[in-house]
């Protein structure tokens, strides 16, 4: 997606050989003009597989979750990464590490808004090692939903999130996805 790595060029900044930060954008920051396109993207890539809900994970897929979740008409139902007064029973819940805050984190959705009928669509900001997405897609497992696909915004596809997924049979789209970050500079995977 053009206007996504445009975005990447001139606002993000690479940290180093591993990581892009976005937080002028996606992850701090919202790009609302952006976000609203990232969702049409979503949208038009997965316009006729019978989604019923989009899974994210809190906080940063919220934004482009609930753009493609207005684009399809479906409701977006955000993990959460711990538990409140709210959310406590009656749930679905997994283990997810994060490889840039180095921690583990046990998520949790509740099995009131997921049911075996549901058809899912995944979507997260950034694919690295596919943790995230394969704690998400566990939950939904949980629930005996159905995964049509897992929709990324921003994929390290030099890291081994990618070839997990297609490993496990899952359908992998990304809108944006860089190849190296190395010396400072990011280049994506010409297509």
């Amino acid at each position: 997606m053009y206007a996504l790595e445009q975005k990447i060029l001139t606002e993000g900044i690479v940290l180093s050989d591993q990581v892009l930060k976005v937080d002028a954008f996606l992850n701090h920051q919202i790009d609302p003009v952006l976000m609203q396109q990232i969702g049409k993207e979503f949208a038009a890539r997965f316009k006729d597989t019978g989604i019923t809900k989009i899974v994210t994970i809190e906080a940063s897929g919220i934004a482009p979750a609930v753009m493609a979740g207005l684009e399809l008409s479906v409701p977006v139902i955000f993990a959460r990464k711990y538990q409140s007064l709210t959310l406590k029973d009656d749930l679905y819940r997994s283990k997810v590490f994060s490889f840039t805050k180095q921690v583990e984190s046990t998520i949790a959705i509740s099995n009131k808004h997921i049911s075996s009928t549901d058809k899912v669509l995944v979507i997260d900001d950034f694919l690295a090692n596919g943790q995230a997405a394969l704690g998400l897609i566990d939950l939904i497992h949980q629930a005996s939903a159905e995964i049509i696909g897992v929709g990324i915004v921003i994929e390290k596809s030099f890291q081994p999130g990618r070839d997990l997924l297609l490993e496990k049979g899952y359908r992998v789209e990304s809108l944006a996805r860089v190849a190296s970050l190395e010396n400072g500079t990011v280049t994506f995977v010409k297509e």
